[in-house]
């Protein structure tokens, strides 16, 4: 029997080799100062260590070999959970009895492991093709899962946990900032760039004045955006009766979600012109031929066939924006940045890690729902047709 290779599997194996052969865990004396690595060997139980091994061998073969897709995907679902808790008990393996200052952080092996097998597990999904439903699932069970490990206490051993007990209560007041910032922005953007949109495909001549303006403002760095709006702004608080009361400040939320509304246009705009220059002229016309008005023509025809596009631009806007409100602590509008910034300012990384974490997840997890909303959005429309 011929054995077959599974080409990214190869690639996927060798990633891990390099994460099982670089150092597992830190342990350092204190949240600062540089630690000393530890392979999976040294950094677990000789018993655990080794079938820890096993399991990311026979996971690395599982990858390698031509197998269906729930195979690899059960073999990256096993190994990405017991590599998490291993690297718990490492924590707990490594610190010192009554030592309550030293630290276990992982380290580039187990960030590499880590890596390997979610691209596996990522790679046997896009093969199953799930409908998105299953996708959804999918996002539910590994939130459930890390939800499970992180209120288990099997964490608890590490830095980032430790930090975070620290400021749990900043913590969840920094998310609710962050997401407000992010989705604030992003409804504020289609409240003001989906009508310009509609404008924008009706008169045509205009057209190329909004999206070369909106073009240049995407060429803007965020940080010098979000400077350049603090004059402004500081002028509109002490200028404007009640301004300061509402929030509006040179610096602040205020600039950060003008930032991030003003990135959010060109992606919502532009799709909404494309999405709407690509309907069917015969659905146009045929709407036309039963004596559909424009407002019912585009209420009732164009916006729902365009909607796929629209809803790409809004995926694409969500995720950047939250990208983007990490850089809004620099100028006092909170979010996980500040936990990003007082690390670097600390050399504290697993305090960079408590904000950055966090905001790739969220991330993550709206570009796999939006991304099913999209999809589901697309088959109800050829749906439709077929009927």
């Amino acid at each position: 029997m011929k054995i077959r290779f599974d080409k990214l599997g190869v690639v996927i194996a060798l990633v891990a080799a390099c994460g099982v052969f670089s150092s597992f865990a830190v342990l350092k004396p204190n949240r600062i100062l540089q630690g000393q690595a530890q392979s999976i060997l040294d950094a677990l139980p000789s018993g655990m260590g080794w079938g820890l091994l096993l399991v990311l061998v026979m996971a690395g073969t599982a990858a390698v070999l031509r197998m269906t897709a729930w195979a690899k995907l059960i073999a990256a679902a096993a190994a990405l959970l017991v590599l998490v808790l291993a690297m718990g008990y490492a924590a707990t393996f490594l610190t010192p009895s009554g030592n309550s200052y030293a630290r276990v952080s992982p380290a580039s092996g187990f960030w590499l492991l880590l890596f390997a097998f979610a691209l596996l597990a990522a790679d046997a999904m896009t093969r199953l093709r799930p409908p998105p439903w299953m996708r959804i699932l999918f996002l539910v069970i590994a939130a459930f899962g890390i939800g499970g490990v992180l209120m288990s206490g099997s964490w608890n051993g590490l830095s980032i946990m430790k930090e975070y007990s620290g400021r749990a209560d900043v913590f969840w007041t920094e998310a609710g900032r962050h997401v407000m910032l992010a989705l604030g922005s992003l409804a504020a953007a289609v409240a003001v760039g989906l009508p310009l949109g509609i404008f924008c495909h009706r008169f045509t001549a205009l057209k190329d004045a909004v999206l070369n303006t909106l073009n240049l403002i995407q060429t803007i760095p965020s940080i010098a955006l979000f400077g350049l709006l603090i004059g402004p702004l500081a002028w509109f608080a002490a200028t404007v009766p009640g301004a300061a009361n509402i929030g509006i400040r040179g610096i602040g939320a205020a600039p950060a979600f003008v930032a991030l509304f003003l990135y959010s246009l060109l992606p919502v705009v532009a799709n909404t012109v494309i999405g709407l220059a690509g309907v069917p002229r015969e659905a146009n016309d045929a709407a036309r031929g039963i004596g559909m008005t424009d407002r019912q023509r585009l209420f009732d025809v164009e916006l729902p066939l365009a909607l796929p596009v629209i809803l790409t631009g809004i995926r694409i806007v969500l995720v950047q924006n939250i990208g983007l409100a990490t850089i809004a602590a620099l100028i006092g509008g909170g979010g996980f940045g500040v936990f990003v910034f007082q690390g670097i300012g600390q050399t504290a990384m697993d305090l960079v890690l408590l904000g950055a974490v966090p905001t790739v997840a969220m991330a993550f997890a709206a570009a796999v729902v939006l991304d099913a909303s999209i999809e589901m959005n697309f088959r109800v429309q050829n749906g439709a047709r077929s009927a």
